[in-house]
């Protein structure tokens, strides 16, 4: 995929209209970087609001190994990774949670906790296009508070003549000497009969992409010194099978109807083998010797009573998305048009965490331990025991945590319908050429149900040690942080054959099952600006959105400590009204400036409004007290301004520059405020005595708080270098820079928290040349420090700090032109060339590593074939 700064969207050219004749950024199919390029320009010269594109080169043919590796390379968007797969979008500094994902103009469902789609969902092949709106107008059903990402397959109606495209890549990933083979094919149809007033075109993609990756993760640094710690060596298994159909019917001018299905299927499996330890944390306590820098850190240490936890965990998550949507659109007559839209988008996640432990066999004493501060973002470790050794270890709790290991089974559900009816009615006179006017219905169910259990060894008993059976180990090789070996074992068949499941009914887990339900109407009008302002041509659009929502939540409700038989649930309806202003001047010498008013929304995030409640009395003050989620939580609301120029030169290249601002009425955080506890079960089985005299309590939960502005500027440059001196004919640049500043504290004022997903910096650039078949590139990617989300402790979503980093990806190929092998192209890629670690540190400080995790470089080898 190439991704294409566009400034633009053109009036009638709708998220919701996918499908239409206005739809022009996937309607020619484009072959090659340049083509590509020169038809995205070609596009952007009839837009109206502010948006970005990607339009793939050919059927099927896509550079980069997931959409979010196109979108991440787009002016004012990055990528946060997870496992090296780029899968949450930032847009304009904000996290996935405030934007939304439409697929063919319809919203779509996710698979993880929130609302944040992860775009490694959706295979490359099968997406021909895509459009970020950066500026809504008042037909977008479905938009963002920071953006909305419209993904959009193939329409077989718009070609000629039937087209099948076959891909097929070889992957291998190389980290420290180690390599893991995998491999991804595809398959594109697409046909047209009945004298093309039918198209069919159906697609299949299949990855197979084994990876391996080494993690380091403090615990934290008391005094400078390394409290305590995890290292592992991680191997994954990812297998996705993406399924595509789209059906369309034109049999005249006046009426138009489409069919699109998608399904993906995601199985995703990691091993981990490692250590966790404790050293001043634990039975260590104080260094023997230690060196420290001008900082403060100990860079370097030794250590006695050392007694490691050794770990073999295991992880899997099984996903399923499936979307379907059918679009009909009737032409009444010459003035007025019909549109009919009904979809439905569903998910299912079942994940597993498993947990096992070993350790030093009674008798075997402990080690000693030298801690020396490495470079690169994390510690080096030499042993005196070889923790290779199956002789010197046992399963066994050696961390005197109560357990032998723990399991975890989560699973998300996700269901939403949709339905919309719009009108359009043109206008013969005066500045507006039409005027669009319509109705969409939304249901929504997201539920998460978590169950988890304590592993205790057949025995039971505290203290318990089992020989690791022969047939169970996998190897001891390390190779990372200085440590040779560590031995491992298949932990999920020793999950069957070796261990006992003893519930965990604490509060906290029940804290983790809860539904959401919501029920969306938006009404819309819409006037279409066509009109002249003296010379300028002004095009644009100026409506209104009424959103009606209906949510609710039920939950678990636990009373000091014990969960109720009564579910806790609560809700809450609002409508707020949301205005839109888009227009376009065309200046001279092809230039144009654009501007975009509007009030924008993000609904809260699911986690957030869940109805689940701990409470309980506090005895001394007499009042109630509890924490939990809020189901009567109001959406994030923004004014928004945008303002952009851009410079055309004929349709070869443009320079582009842009202004945003935001305005956020509120931001979502945590308080402790006065709450009615009547609104929750109260046990009657309080004595009178205890009951406090009023039910108005304190409770701890996401409220509307105070909001903040977010501003930023963009600036996009695409050229080829032919411009400027002819031989440089094939060689061209793409690249854009955005810096963007928050006044929002994420935790509340005072709390100094950045906006998770903000990096102020973030830039791309691309240089390639492409000529007689020949095609190269290199791309790099950087964002500064940003606040992320990843799993945390119990399988939960938490923000840790993110260091800055920078991805480099090479990429090669030659399409033959003529021959026998016409239209069979070859390919050469390498994926993070420079095998850029995700790394997180404490306090900012680079000697005091959080998290480290590397995950080395992949090479791909493809060929590509059209006929």
């Amino acid at each position: 995929m190439l991704a294409t700064g566009v400034q633009a969207q053109t009036a009638t050219s709708k998220a919701g209209d996918a499908t239409s004749d206005a739809e022009q950024l996937d309607s020619v199919v484009v072959t090659g970087i340049r083509r590509s390029i020169e038809k995205s320009i070609d596009t952007k010269k009839a837009e109206t609001s502010i948006v970005e594109a990607i339009s793939s080169e050919d059927i099927g043919k896509l550079p980069d190994t997931s959409i979010a590796d196109s979108l991440a390379r787009l002016p004012g968007l990055t990528a946060q990774r997870f496992g090296n797969r780029p899968q949450e979008i930032n847009i304009r500094g904000f996290a996935g949670d405030f934007s939304t994902a439409l697929l063919n103009g319809r919203e779509q469902v996710s698979l993880g906790n929130n609302r944040g789609v992860e775009f490694d969902q959706y295979p490359s092949e099968l997406t021909n296009s895509v459009v970020v709106y950066k500026t809504p107008d008042a037909s977008l059903i479905g938009q963002g508070l920071s953006g909305t990402v419209d993904l959009r397959t193939v329409r077989p109606l718009q070609f000629s003549e039937r087209v099948v495209a076959v891909n097929a890549r070889g992957d291998m990933n190389r980290l420290a000497g180690n390599k893991a083979y995998g491999n991804r094919f595809s398959v594109s149809y697409i046909d047209q009969f009945a004298d093309n007033t039918v198209g069919l075109a159906l697609g299949y993609a299949r990855l197979n992409n084994p990876g391996q990756g080494h993690q380091f993760e403090a615990w934290g640094y008391p005094g400078g010194v390394l409290g305590g710690g995890k290292l592992y060596d991680i191997q994954n298994d990812n297998q996705r099978d993406g399924y595509m159909g789209v059906l369309e019917y034109k049999p005249n001018d006046m009426f138009h109807s489409t069919l699109d299905v998608f399904y993906s299927k995601f199985d995703k499996e990691e091993r981990k083998r490692g250590m966790e330890f404790g050293l001043a944390w634990g039975s260590p306590g104080t260094p023997i010797t230690r060196t420290n820098n001008a900082n403060g850190t100990a860079v370097n240490s030794t250590w006695r009573n050392f007694d490691p936890v050794i770990r073999n965990d295991f992880n899997a998550a099984n996903d399923h998305l499936f979307s379907i949507g059918w679009r009909n659109e009737l032409k009444i007559d010459e003035n007025w048009k019909l549109t009919a839209d009904v979809s439905g988008s569903s998910a299912k996640r079942n994940e597993r965490i498993l947990e096992t432990y070993a350790g030093l066999a009674s008798g075997a004493g402990t080690d000693t331990a030298r801690v020396t501060y490495n470079p690169a973002g994390y510690y080096d470790f030499a042993f005196g025991f070889d923790y290779g050794d199956p002789n010197l270890l046992r399963l066994t709790d050696a961390g005197g945590w109560g357990q032998d290991g723990y399991l975890k089974d989560f699973e998300v559900r996700d269901q939403l319908s949709s339905l919309r009816m719009g009108l359009e009615r043109k206008l013969g006179t005066g500045p507006f050429s039409s005027v669009e006017f319509g109705a969409n219905l939304t249901d929504r169910t997201k539920s998460r149900g978590s169950n988890e259990w304590f592993l205790c060894l057949r025995a039971c008993r505290d203290g318990a040690e089992v020989a690791i059976p022969t047939g169970l180990l996998t190897g001891k090789g390390f190779g990372f942080a200085g440590v040779p070996s560590i031995l491992g074992y298949d932990a999920l068949r020793a999950l069957s054959g070796l261990y006992n499941l003893r519930s965990n009914s604490n509060p906290d887990i029940s804290n983790k099952n809860w539904e959401v339900k919501e029920q969306v109407t938006t009404f819309y009008v819409q006037a279409n600006v066509d009109t002249d302002l003296g010379p300028v041509p002004v095009r644009g659009n100026v409506g209104v959105q009424a959103v009606q929502a209906n949510q609710s939540s039920t939950g678990v409700a636990t009373f000091e400590g014990r969960a109720l038989s009564d579910a806790s649930s609560r809700g809450i309806s609002y409508t707020h009204y949301l205005p839109s202003l888009n227009l376009s001047f065309e200046l001279p010498a092809s230039q144009f400036v654009r501007f975009g008013a509007a009030r924008q929304m993000a609904r809260p995030r699911m986690d957030d409004l869940r109805a689940n409640a701990g409470y309980g009395i506090d005895r001394t003050r007499r009042i109630w007290t509890g924490g939990g989620g809020n189901p009567e939580l109001k959406p994030w609301i923004a004014d928004a301004f945008d303002l952009s120029y851009e410079k055309y030169f004929s349709n070869k290249g443009y320079v582009s520059a842009a202004y945003f601002f935001k305005s956020l009425k509120s931001y979502i955080y945590n308080q402790t405020t006065p709450f009615d506890f009547n609104q929750l079960p109260i046990p009657s089985t309080i004595l009178p005595a205890d009951r406090p005299p009023s039910t108005i309590g304190e409770f701890n939960q996401p409220v509307n708080g105070t909001g903040g502005l977010v501003r930023g500027h963009e600036l996009a440059v695409s050229l080829p270098f032919d411009m400027f001196w002819a031989p440089l004919e094939g060689f061209g640049l793409q690249a854009n820079y955005s810096d963007t500043k928050s006044s929002i504290e994420a935790n509340g004022p005072g709390s100094k928290e950045p906006l998770p997903g903000l990096s102020k910096y973030v830039t791309n650039a691309t240089v390639y040349y492409e000529r007689y078949g020949f095609s190269a590139r290199v791309s790099a990617r950087h964002r500064s420090a940003f606040v992320g989300e990843v799993q945390g402790f119990g399988g939960d979503r938490t923000r840790i700090p993110i260091s800055a980093e920078t991805v480099t990806d090479v990429q090669v190929g030659y399409t033959f032109q003529d021959g026998p092998l016409k239209n069979l192209g070859l390919l050469l890629q390498v994926n993070n060339l420079e095998n850029a670690p995700f790394r997180s540190t404490f306090d900012g400080m680079a000697d005091r590593p959080k998290q480290y995790f590397e995950y080395g470089r992949t090479y791909l080898f493809g060929v590509n074939y059209r006929f």
